[in-house]
């Protein structure tokens, strides 16, 4: 066999205790079979079912017995039909016996290969509630052992998994059955976990082995006289969605042949002659610092470069309590001593136990690859084993620098009047929340363990994938009741305890949020001052005046800008809204006046006013929702003024808060908030 080719023998136990689970079962197999087909394309698969009706394998042909299980599928790559045998199993009338299954999978997977070596594996799925036929010789364990014997002997693994619902009583047939897996265990051939709920069934059987590789392998320094050779792997890594690549429906069908792969090519064309393509050697990367772009050569890139040497060293020890968990960052990684290296195992082992018992963590630099251009700068935690056969370890986590730490300060309930802070009875509600919807409940098991739970977007994708594979107009069908279970709180919780959340919503005055119709009004409170504000709600004039005459009272006849106060006449103008264009008419008065003043400026004894003026027409222009005629008016200013000598106004702009409009503050500008800080005000300098 191939090194990275795995042949799979499923064995699926249908019998009538099964039944109510064989749904996830058929959900799982197939994930299993959807990623190998993207991942694994020549891995082969076998199924065979036990616990059925009828009796259909090569052992009953020759040997007679092995009765009730059946070879649905023999093992050849994985296609479609793999999934096809996989749906819709068949529910059985006869207790599986799971010892003839394996034995029946053993066989198959000899036959196949003899004795050529691979990966070789067997997965198990059942529940073991029923008793074992008697062996014709010796004992159960016996049979286990002789087994186990055949399995070594050609290198093939088994994963056990027992699904028992919780609340089922254990009996002396579950008691014995549990001790002849796990003595397949103790034999080093098989894993064995026990889950107890459908939605830890799908996340216990691993739908894809990622091979183990290594990051680094090398000294952990110590000192310069002491160095400790080990292995550095993933401990946990991000499962992503597989790559979608572009596909192409242009070739013609009758051709078998056609990737349908689409090739992207690029050209780069000057801006100042656009016909002409600039080829790579005249071509260079620039960086964009402020309004200036920066060219920078490849040569320049790799001279400043930082290119530190492999390795890793320890740089000190400190206290657990000292790393907070929240500072660990990316993947988490695992440090082993260097297979077959005995002063390796005991020194990796010495230093654990020993920090672990002064309750210390040690601070690594890691370089894992010469020419890598970042350190890793982390934290090691011993990992004391406690099975005889598991070595000693660490775990690596990498720690941020100072840049990569983000400070947020939160009020305390403390700082608050007392009118403001929880009463008892609203402590002890939302306590009762708390507990009602504990995931790890004091006296139970821990309900969606990381290592049971699949990722529902994973899952669904790939189902999803299966069926748009054969109905290519397929729509996306609903969400898994099962994986709902994940993305959702359990309803039957929800009804159980309704009255706790009854209470909870008693307790606490509750406030629907109007929806606002018109957000005008309320922006115009938003940008008026405190004092402003207080006026309009305390003087009894505002009913009858109106919020538009309040926030912009007039002062003389509206309709004109004068210069003696044109920043109130411009307010003025905005109050009378005497038809649809008035607002729009308004603004241009403004705009036009602030021109003139710029224009008919001696000495600069104008520029004060015209900056009043047009601060008070960019909050106009927030008010109204009309961020662009802000932002249109003050380019053209920056763009008529620059090179003349009333530029000293632009000089005075970039000073002030009078930039363009950003889409934090309007949500119809188009202008982004980096847009809006690095707009270029300054002029720039005159050539003579």
């Amino acid at each position: 066999m191939a090194r990275n080719k795995e042949a799979l023998v499923l064995l699926l136990d249908v019998g009538p205790s099964m039944h109510g689970v064989l749904q996830e079962v058929e959900n799982i197999c197939s994930t299993l079979v959807h990623k190998k087909l993207v991942y694994n394309r020549s891995d082969e698969i076998g199924v065979v079912l036990f616990g059925t009706k009828e009796t259909s394998n090569e052992l009953a042909k020759e040997l007679g017995g092995y009765k009730h299980v059946v070879v649905a599928r023999d093992i050849k790559v994985v296609d479609e039909e793999t999934t096809n045998a996989l749906q819709n199993l068949p529910r059985g009338t006869s207790p599986g016996d799971f010892l003839d299954a394996i034995v029946v999978g053993l066989d198959m997977l000899i036959r196949k290969f003899g004795n050529i070596k691979g990966k070789q594996r067997m997965c198990l799925v059942t529940d073991a509630q029923h008793p074992l036929r008697d062996p014709p010789q010796g004992t159960k364990k016996d049979q286990v052992d002789t087994i186990a014997d055949q399995m070594k002997r050609h290198e093939i693994k088994m994963d056990c998994i027992i699904f028992r619902e919780s609340g089922v009583r254990h009996n002396a047939v579950m008691d014995e059955n549990d001790q002849l897996l796990y003595h397949f265990r103790e034999r080093s051939v098989t894993k064995v976990v026990q889950v107890d709920s459908p939605t830890s069934l799908l996340g216990a059987l691993r739908t894809r082995n990622v091979l183990p590789v290594t990051v680094f392998r090398g000294d952990l320094e110590v000192s310069s006289s002491f160095k400790i050779k080990v292995w550095v792997y993933k401990k946990t890594s991000e499962e992503k969605f597989p790559t979608l690549k572009k596909y192409s429906d242009k070739a013609p069908a009758s051709d078998k042949f056609a990737s349908h792969e689409v090739k992207v090519d690029y050209e780069y064309k000057s801006v100042l002659e656009p016909d002409t393509v600039v080829p790579p050697d005249q071509r260079i990367k620039g960086y964009l610092y402020g309004p200036q772009v920066v060219p920078i050569s490849s040569a320049e890139w790799e001279a400043v470069k930082f290119k530190p040497e492999k390795g890793v060293k320890l740089l000190g020890f400190t206290d657990r309590s000292s790393i907070s968990r929240h500072y660990f960052m990316k993947d988490v990684f695992s440090f082993v001593p260097e297979p077959g290296n005995t002063k390796a195992v005991a020194a990796v082992s010495a230093l654990a136990r020993a920090m672990s018992e002064m309750n210390k963590v040690a601070i690594l630099r890691c370089v894992w690859r010469q020419g890598q251009g970042n350190v890793a700068l982390g934290v090691l935690t011993p990992n004391i084993s406690s099975a005889k056969n598991v070595l000693d370890s660490f775990y690596f986590n990498i720690l941020p620098f100072a840049e990569d730490i983000r400070e947020f300060q939160f009020r305390s309930f403390s700082s608050l009047p007392s009118s403001s802070q929880p009463t008892k009875e609203q402590q002890e509600a939302a306590d009762n929340l708390v507990k009602m919807l504990d995931l790890a409940p004091h006296g139970r098991e821990e309900i969606l363990k990381p290592d049971f739970t699949p990722n529902p977007m994973l899952e669904r994708f790939y189902r999803y994938l299966d069926l748009k594979s054969k109905q290519p107009d397929a729509n996306v069908p609903p969400l898994d009741k099962c994986l709902k279970k994940i993305t959702e709180p359990d309803p039957d919780v929800i009804d159980y305890q309704a009255p706790l959340i009854k209470k909870l919503g008693n307790v606490f005055e509750l406030k629907e949020n109007p929806k606002k119709k018109k957000a005008r009004t309320q922006d115009r409170l938003t940008y008026t001052g405190a004092d402003d504000q207080a006026k309009l709600l305390e003087e009894p004039s505002a009913e009858k005046v109106g919020v538009s005459e309040a926030l912009y009272p007039p002062k003389k006849k509206a309709g004109e800008i004068g210069d003696h106060n044109p920043v109130q006449d411009f307010e003025a103008m905005l109050t009378q809204r005497s038809s649809s264009t008035w607002v729009q008419t308004a603004i241009e008065e403004m705009q036009k006046y602030i021109t003139a003043l710029i224009q008919d400026s001696c000495d600069r004894d104008n520029h004060q006013k015209a900056l009043e003026c047009l601060v008070a027409l960019r909050k106009a222009c927030i008010i109204e929702q009309e961020p662009n005629e802000y932002n249109g008016f003050v380019t053209k200013l920056c763009q008529k003024f620059r090179p003349a000598g009333d530029a000293k106004f632009l000089q005075l702009l970039s000073s002030k808060n009078a930039s363009l409009i950003s889409k934090e503050e309007a949500p119809d500008s188009d202008v982004t908030e980096e847009m809006a800080r690095n707009f270029c005000l300054k002029p720039e300098p005159s050539s003579q």
